[in-house]
């Protein structure tokens, strides 16, 4: 059995080669994906512990402050270091100022990065990392020694187009925007790569004038353990001597606070990948099903005479399953060297917007290798298991039939389970949407994976009168050849239900995400219509703040009445951290909240805060409410009004002076711009962006724009997701030039008798090309409508966040298109095999 086994692999390698690659892509992209996560995560770790000392000490509410990336005013002085220093457990202690908001220009006025990784600005020190080693390593020119010099790492300085003794274009977050320092150096990162980041390095002098107002100052200091000393140790006799307000931590607590902030990033894009990948792979599963199930059932004469010569059920049941084995290990082997290749497109396509991850880090290690095989053998092995188990109850004297087809199953009993489970996914569906127990959209989800899957498996059903209505239209278009297509993908329900279902999983998910985006396009516009009430709205393209020269500048534009500005900041209540907007006094001037409670005018120590989070805190108007700043500083607040949630302020929301009283660096976030009575808004306008030029990171926009550009983003998301789930489609159309293939040889007497009778070669071409296209057809409407109400009752249950619905009616007729075009593309070899295919030994055959 083992011989005739393998004698039938070789037999039959064509055959098995389009179902082989439906698991050679699936494995391929879940491979990629490992490879890909293993490399972030290997290319962060190293960029965490490359840069990260024996011990630091540092403000006391650096770890727990969540509100992003935000300047402290808390400061060491040169005595402390010294004291530092002094310790008979320290080597060596180095003051580190950080700045937070710094940006590049290049040689030509546009921004060097910033809009993916950030840009990172620090002083240069000698002080070495947890290994012993310096983090930079000069690659061309000296350390700044004086204030106006810097050194760029060299992707940076390639990027910008800067050589030595260059002045480099920068701009500041704080006072005066635009500065200049010259380049005297080049480094690289001593961690194999900056992930993407941009790195600045100044004196000491020249960082403190940046980020500390030239104050004679430290924001921390890296401390290097004296020999024997253990990082415990070090951080014990540093505590001793760390003033109030700071605390002293090892390396490795830093390297795992950072690790777990980084951590919660690279979980959502390895997550997000994963479940492209899960995709695939269960689209390519159910290939293999339908696959197995047409090879069983075309050698049923062959298994039955095996049967009959004395092979068991069980040894026939095995050597199908074996045949499964052999082609998923050398399909999953394949899979896995392509996904070698992916990880690097993954890796350049996130090289392009920001994030670039060391090539030497993309490797395949044994965990990513193992977990590929498992699931790329499994998935076959299980997807094979019940034509395997089929094929073994072939009975013997099945093989003295003329007629060598099985008989099929009653869909009856398949009917009644596909109902039953249709009707707790309505079930879950009806939870979901009226507000039961944890999340709503994840009761709708679980609905939505049962319909997915119930629909798979009951497509010959319910897609029954798609197909009859295909063969009704085809035959008006294209006569007899339209009507033999029709009947032809009637003629077996469930083999055309089972190819068509691949195609419907991926245009489910498509159409469900088209739901999505269309109706969080739609709720954006009316979030804009409604609160964007100034003429024009001033942003950051990189979404940190920026100096106050900005708004300084726009209000001596011509035209201008007010600037109001405001500046968005993070604070610690209690223990979690909540994000406050300070507005200035023009705000409710240009600004109208849906208050429910108190008055929006604020005088004093006064706060305004939204429903939710006076639900949360337990608040009402006349309440008390303390926030803590990452500046060490506390305000104590009364509240004075309780409004509904708003796209334009904060959670809590304050006079702006309070900030500044608070300790929190004078930046602004966004400004509002009203005109004169009477201005020209496109005069005005364009004087805006003008005046904006010389600062890259900020953008003019006016009603129209600022939602285009809403838009623009969620567009490139749907682009991205559109791009992994066309790996499904891909999969699919394998899917069905694989069954068209099987079906040909299957029919291989009929197409003859068809031939003999006169049938030209166009026309059976286009018979098999129409059976495909009706195929393709009722893939795509079943997954089409299931998409749609998947879509419709997700935006049900995401209400609160997606306003509106939107249909993508656009978007649902050009998918239908591309099935139509995925039908004729998937026909094209099937119908060129058959048309070739010899008269006389094709009647001949048996």
């Amino acid at each position: 059995m083992l011989k005739l086994t393998l004698r039938n692999l070789l037999a039959r390698k064509v055959r098995l080669v389009m179902s082989g690659l439906a698991i050679v892509l699936g494995v391929a992209f879940l491979s990629g994906v490992l490879v890909f996560s293993n490399g972030l995560s290997s290319t962060f770790d190293s960029i965490i512990y490359s840069s990260t000392p024996d011990g630091v000490v540092r403000a006391e509410q650096t770890a727990s402050f969540e509100a992003g990336p935000t300047q402290t005013t808390q400061t060491l002085s040169p005595e402390v270091v010294a004291e530092l220093e002094e310790l008979p457990e320290v080597a060596r202690a180095d003051g580190d100022v950080v700045g937070i908001g710094m940006s590049l220009l290049a040689s030509d006025g546009t921004l060097v990065g910033g809009t993916g990784a950030p840009t990172l600005a620090f002083n240069h020190t000698d002080g070495p990392n947890m290994a012993g080693e310096p983090p930079m390593l000069l690659s061309s020119g000296r350390w700044p020694a004086a204030a106006d010099e810097i050194v760029l790492d060299d992707a940076a300085a390639d990027n910008g187009d800067y050589d030595l003794g260059d002045e480099v274009k920068l701009l500041a977050p704080f006072g005066d925007s635009e500065r200049t320092a010259t380049l005297v150096g080049t480094a690289e990162f001593n961690g194999g790569g900056t992930a993407g980041a941009t790195l600045l390095v100044f004196s000491t002098e020249g960082a403190q004038d940046l980020f500390l107002d030239g104050a004679d100052a430290f924001h921390q200091v890296s401390l290097t353990a004296a020999d024997g000393v253990t990082q415990e140790q070090l951080a014990e006799a540093a505590d001793t001597v760390a003033p109030s307000g700071f605390e002293a931590v090892t390396g490795d607590q830093v390297a795992e606070e950072s690790q777990d902030a980084v951590g919660q990033f690279l979980d959502v894009i390895s997550t997000f990948l994963l479940v492209f990948a899960i995709i695939a792979v269960i689209v390519g599963g159910f290939i293999i099903v339908n696959t197995f199930t047409i090879l069983v059932a075309q050698r049923s004469r062959e298994l039955a005479l095996l049967r009959a010569l004395g092979a068991s059920r069980r040894q026939v049941t095995q050597s199908v399953l074996l045949e499964a084995v052999v082609m998923s290990a050398v399909a999953a082997t394949v899979g896995i060297g392509l996904g070698w290749l992916l990880a690097r497109g993954l890796a350049a396509l996130f090289r392009a917007v920001g994030l670039d991850i060391a090539s030497d880090a993309l490797t395949l290690d044994a965990g990513s290798v193992i977990i590929s095989y498992v699931v790329g053998v499994g998935v076959t092995l299980v997807a094979a298991f019940l034509p395997a188990r089929r094929a073994g109850k072939v009975a013997p004297v099945a093989a003295m039939r003329a007629d060598s087809a099985p008989a099929r199953d009653s869909l009856r009993r398949r009917t009644i389970i596909g109902g039953v489970l249709i009707a707790v996914g309505i079930v879950f569906a009806v939870i979901g949407i009226t507000g039961g127990p944890g999340p709503d959209s994840l009761w709708v989800g679980i609905a939505a994976g049962i319909w997915i899957l119930t629909a798979a498996a009951i497509s010959s059903v319910i897609g029954r009168p798609v197909l009859v209505l295909c063969r009704g239209l085809f035959g008006r278009l294209f006569g007899t050849t339209g009507r033999l297509a029709g009947e032809n993908a009637l003629r077996d329900p469930r083999r055309t239900g089972a190819t068509a279902s691949a195609l419907m999983i991926g245009l489910a998910l498509v159409s469900t995400i088209g739901v999505l985006a269309t109706s969080l396009n739609a709720s954006v516009d009316d979030v804009v219509d409604e609160e964007f009430t100034s003429d024009f709205l001033v942003q950051s393209t990189n979404f940190l703040p920026f100096s106050t020269s900005v708004g300084d500048d726009l209000e001596a534009v011509d035209g201008v009445a007010t600037v109001s500005r405001q500046q968005w900041t993070g604070a610690q209540v209690d223990d979690s951290t909540v994000f406050v907007t300070g507005n200035d006094a023009a705000f409710d001037d240009i600004y109208e909240l849906d208050m429910v409670e108190g008055r929006q005018q604020l005088q004093g120590n006064q706060a305004l805060v939204t429903t939710g989070f006076a639900d949360d805190h337990d608040l009402e108007v006349g309440s008390p409410l303390t926030l803590t700043f990452l500046a060490g500083k506390s305000l104590d607040l009364e509240v004075a009004g309780i409004f509904e949630g708003s796209e334009t302020t904060g959670d809590v929301s304050l006079p702006l002076d309070l900030l500044a009283d608070a300790g929190v660096p004078r930046q602004d976030t966004s400004l509002s711009i009203m005109l004169e009575p009477g201005a020209d808004a496109v005069a005005v306008g364009n004087a805006l962006d003008e005046a904006a030029e010389a600062t890259p990171i900020v953008a003019v926009y006016d009603k129209q724009e600022f939602a285009e550009s809403i838009r623009d983003q969620i567009n490139q998301l749907l682009y991205m997701i559109y791009g992994l789930l066309a790996l499904a489609i891909v999969i699919a159309v394998i899917g069905i030039v694989n069954t068209l293939g099987l079906s040909v040889i299957e029919r291989t007497r009929e197409i003859g008798l068809l031939r003999a009778i006169g049938m030209s070669r166009t026309r059976l071409r286009r018979m098999i090309t129409l059976e495909s296209v009706a195929i393709a057809v009722l893939g795509a409407v079943l997954g089409m409508v299931i998409g749609v109400i998947i879509g419709v009752l997700l935006r049900q249950a995401l209400k609160d966040d997606l306003t509106s619905l939107g249909l993508p009616l656009g978007q649902l007729l050009v998918f239908l298109v591309i099935a139509v075009v995925v039908g004729v593309l998937a026909a094209i070899l099937p119908a060129i095999r058959a048309s070739r295919l010899n008269v006389l030994e094709a009647i001949a055959t048996e």
